[in-house]
């Protein structure tokens, strides 16, 4: 094998672990956004959660993980959309966020 055909196979592996790290750390998300927004009483719209941010980050061990920031929204009268994020280090949740309720918030114009 020449090194360009080793480089290549490297390139391949390395595309094939992110998109399948990817695929199973989005689903961990999905399934933390939904049991949040259970025990919160809101409705998890969509039922997804978008990536918005990756980038490198260390976790408790010192190791180079990738650090993920989704995004989602949920309802809390189903007549409003709120956001709220999830980020994960690794396959690890970090924290969930609810945006504030706001006083006014079910007020809609027409």
């Amino acid at each position: 094998m020449s090194w360009i055909e080793i480089i290549s196979v490297a390139i391949l592996g390395g595309l094939f672990w992110l998109w399948f790290d990817s695929t199973r750390v989005h689903e961990i998300a999905v399934e933390r956004a939904r049991s949040q927004c259970h025990v919160n009483e809101v409705q998890f719209l969509d039922d997804t959660v978008s990536l918005a941010n990756i980038k490198l980050a260390r976790d408790e061990g010192g190791r180079l993980t990738l650090k993920r920031t989704y995004t989602f929204e949920h309802s809390d009268t189903g007549n409003n959309r709120q956001p709220g994020s999830i980020v994960m280090l690794g396959q690890a949740v970090q924290f969930v966020n609810f945006s504030p309720r706001l006083p006014g918030a079910d007020i809609t114009l027409h």
